[in-house]
């Protein structure tokens, strides 16, 4: 399963790289098989991890998997870890599976384009930054996803940047997510400081606790863990950013 889990979460950034790197070798045709291949190899991959999760018994099926310890300072022990459960399972099979019939329809729908190359680079990054998102084993990991959509949104959105409507409309996004972001960021601050963990399994198992003890910050915890949600998924009254998206190519929009 771990092999498989990390393929999904390392394929769509492999695909990135490779467009970003050899765009000026590599025929323009070229690029969008080459993305939508990445994003196909990754839904395999999804569900593969899916079939391995529902062998196993249902008391065992949230798995978390470290690549290695990034941080460890100040009492944080952060790791690059993801976690495999029923709730990821989904997710990664719903951002693989939309996300390959995206790029087939880009294929065709951007061939016209001179930004073709660039295109399937950006939303080869998007679909990993999604998947970081949902896959993500504690909250540094989760900022580092959420803040990573805000980019490729940014990109997506004002991609055709020599329109002025594109490139205001792509800030109006970042900036509103930002407001997200911190929110995000403040919420996990106010977390760690009454779990001593940055890991969400550890988090999970003594929420209970922690909410029983009546304390305002972890309540104002959650609320800023909200407000980072409502910003994200453009919910009143941050939802002004998503309108104006559509000045991004319709691929964009659908993704």
């Amino acid at each position: 399963m771990s092999t498989a889990a990390w393929l999904v979460l390392g394929l769509p950034l492999l695909g990135c790289l490779v467009l970003a790197f050899t765009y000026r070798i590599v025929p323009a045709r070229a690029s969008g098989v080459i993305g939508t291949v990445a994003i196909g190899a990754a839904f395999v991959c999804a569900v593969i991890t899916f079939f391995d999760l529902q062998a196993r018994d249902e008391h065992s099926r949230q798995v978390a998997i470290s690549l290695y310890d990034y941080a460890s300072s100040v009492g944080v022990d952060a790791q690059m870890s993801i976690l495999v459960d029923p709730l990821s399972v989904l997710m990664m099979l719903i951002v693989t599976g939309v996300s390959l019939l995206i790029h087939l329809y880009s294929t065709a729908y951007m061939a016209s384009d001179q930004g073709y190359r660039r295109f399937f680079a950006y939303l080869n990054y998007f679909v990993f930054s999604m998947l970081l998102l949902v896959m993500a084993g504690n909250f540094i990991l989760l900022i580092a996803g959420w803040a990573a959509v805000a980019t490729a949104s940014y990109l997506l959105i004002s991609f055709w940047y020599r329109r002025t409507t594109a490139t205001n409309a792509g800030l109006k996004s970042f900036i509103i997510q930002v407001i997200g972001d911190a929110a995000l960021v403040l919420g996990t601050f106010l977390l760690f400081r009454h779990t001593g963990t940055v890991d969400f399994l550890r988090t999970f198992e003594g929420a209970t606790t922690y909410f029983h003890k009546g304390d305002g910050d972890v309540t104002a915890a959650c609320l800023l863990l909200l407000v980072g949600a409502i910003a994200k998924s453009a919910q009143i009254p941050l939802h002004t950013w998503l309108p104006d998206a559509m000045e991004g190519p319709t691929p964009v929009s659908a993704l």
